[in-house]
């Protein structure tokens, strides 16, 4: 069929699922439109009015084709409802190892990081037979990132982190484009996906002009942006110590509890309005406009980069009184000033 240009290239394993499913449901759905329409011109010859006084025959009901209309209909289409259920939560469920890749997109290009601290802009290199995962953010509007070719595509949100992953099966050269309208050159947000075979995309890393890996970055910053004046890996200080505190969870002043991942850390971060860590002061600065999207996932990355595994859980550091080990302090409520530059062991 993809000879005829009806679809895409099939160059995922995703794809392949998503194709599958998709003429499995042309084909029943043409069966049955076709059947139906086949059963009316039968009705409308055979069934016609012969002269104009005839009264047709009066036929009471049949259980039994009422039974079977009505079951055998239900399911097939429960059947493709389930097969379709199950296509879906493979997309939204990523293997537990994936080579994380985290995406902005703004008026008007994708701009792509990755871990070792390459970047890109409206291109993306990844390797064919690995699970990648793309953390994407939008530092304005709405806008979608779509693979054709992968059969993937997400929508990317201001202030909000969302994920899909996939894995190329097949190297080559695929479009990616914003399937969100998003402004006047919408239709320029348009890239490349470059599926490359893992010796190729070692070589092409090897090449590439990072600045360090993502996490050394966030550490530059952390130190750039006075946090470690709070955050000291000694324990004693206004605020608490982040090393463990990624994938662990976080006690709120409110009674409510956290999961430290990306997207708590960054309203940490930006100054979301929330619920106090608990045993810690609202003194947390709001670095809203001080730093763009790239420079927190380089902060987050750096934060999960001290700690542990995501999910794993460790006892509460000093600073705080929580009423059950296996509970982290997480960063102290949203302030309104930054403080860098302070010194430490004063205010």
């Amino acid at each position: 069929m993809n000879s005829l240009n009806l679809l895409p290239p099939t160059a995922s394993t995703y794809a392949t699922q998503v194709d599958y499913l998709f003429w499995v449901m042309v084909a029943i759905c043409g069966v049955v439109t076709f059947g139906i329409a086949l059963f009316i011109v039968y009705c409308a010859i055979k069934y016609r009015r012969k002269h104009a006084d005839e009264l047709p025959p009066q036929i009471t009901n049949n259980y039994k084709v009422e039974a079977a209309w009505t079951v055998i209909p239900l399911l097939i289409f429960l059947g493709m409802f389930g097969w379709g259920a199950k296509t879906y939560f493979y997309a939204e469920e990523p293997p537990a190892h994936t080579l994380n890749i985290w995406v902005v997109g703004k008026q008007w290009m994708w701009t792509i990081e990755h871990q070792n601290g390459i970047r890109e802009i409206n291109t993306l290199h990844i390797p064919i037979d690995t699970p990648i995962r793309l953390t994407m953010i939008s530092q304005d509007v709405v806008h979608s990132f779509f693979v054709p070719a992968f059969r993937t595509k997400q929508d990317v949100l201001p202030d909000r982190y969302t994920t899909e992953w996939f894995e190329a099966n097949s190297a080559g050269k695929y479009h990616l484009f914003c399937s969100e309208y998003c402004g006047a050159k919408h239709a320029g947000m348009v890239g490349w996906v470059y599926a490359m075979n893992p010796h190729d995309y070692q070589l092409w890393l090897q090449q590439g002009a990072g600045e360090g890996s993502l996490a050394s970055q966030g550490g530059k910053l952390f130190h750039q942006f006075g946090c470690a004046n709070c955050h000291r890996s000694s324990g004693h200080g206004p605020g608490p110590d982040l090393r463990g505190l990624y994938g662990t969870h976080v006690e709120l002043n409110n009674g409510t509890i956290r999961t430290a991942d990306a997207a708590y850390i960054r309203e940490c971060i930006m100054g979301a309005k929330g619920g106090l860590v608990f045993g810690f002061a609202n003194i947390m600065p709001n670095f809203t406009g001080q730093l763009n999207e790239l420079q927190v996932l380089a902060l987050v990355s750096y934060i999960k980069a001290i700690g542990p595994e995501a999910g794993v859980n460790q006892p509460s550091g000093s600073g705080t009184n929580p009423s059950r080990v296996g509970f982290q302090p997480g960063i102290a409520g949203p302030g309104s000033t930054s403080i860098s530059g302070t010194k430490p062991d004063s205010r």
